[in-house]
């Protein structure tokens, strides 16, 4: 029986086990919480077929895979670790598909702003410059955010500036709401779900992260489910 997971810090009360059961793929699927990442990367290479891969992890798992997809390369981040039959380690993000999903039916006009400078900022961009559209950043992180590539980088005290149409936030719970964020007049997708901190504010309209989750998860369940290597 193949066995995958979810690895991570902190995941307990992740919806993940959820949707892999209700994708009725056989196999077990676990959460494998544990803050160290060579301890998580060592249980994926000894006890799993496949693993999800969340926060703080992603760009270590970008960093450790062998063989990367395309938009994986483009993000600099991986969520999905998978074994191939020749022994190499895929590394994909699904998190691009994830974002794409929740934003189906938005219309890819005006200019996007994503907050944060994690993993999840990164498959933000991408999916974001895949529809078209013009893409700011703004994070806590002045090195990180130099690391983007294709999109202007402003401080987060800058962000009160712009005039979004959309709005993709990434920043963790325990990170207090910027100030000023231009919210009122945008569609706002945020990735955390489990404890939002923008589900209540003024905003043209509020996407929850379930449905970023609910996206990239259909697109990884299809990777667990096919012939690699």
């Amino acid at each position: 029986m193949r066995r995958y997971a979810l690895i991570g810090y902190p995941i307990a009360g992740s919806q993940s086990p959820a949707l892999f059961a209700s994708a009725g793929i056989p196999g077990s699927y676990e959460l494998f919480e544990n803050p160290d990442f060579e301890a998580a990367w060592e249980a994926f290479l000894r006890d799993y077929d496949a693993v999800n891969v969340t926060a703080p992890f992603k760009e270590k798992a970008f960093s450790r895979a062998d063989i990367l997809s395309p938009r994986a390369l483009r993000c600099g981040a991986v969520n999905l670790l998978r074994k191939g039959s020749d022994g190499k380690v895929r590394g994909f993000n699904t998190d691009v598909d994830g974002v794409l999903y929740a934003l189906s039916g938005i219309p890819a006009s005006g200019e996007a702003l994503v907050v944060g400078n994690g993993g999840a900022a990164r498959a933000a961009v991408v999916a974001l410059q895949e529809k078209g559209m013009e893409v700011a950043l703004a994070g806590r992180n002045p090195a990180k955010l130099a690391s983007f590539e294709g999109c202007p980088a402003v401080s987060l005290a800058d962000a009160a500036l712009l005039h979004p149409s959309l709005i993709v936030y990434t920043l963790p719970p325990k990170a207090p709401v910027p100030e000023g964020l231009p919210l009122r007049d945008a569609v706002v997708l945020e990735a955390e779900y489990r404890r939002p901190s923008l589900q209540h504010s003024p905003c043209r309209r509020y996407i929850s992260g379930l449905r970023w989750l609910e996206g990239q998860a259909r697109a990884g369940f299809s990777l667990f489910s096919c012939e690699l290597g």
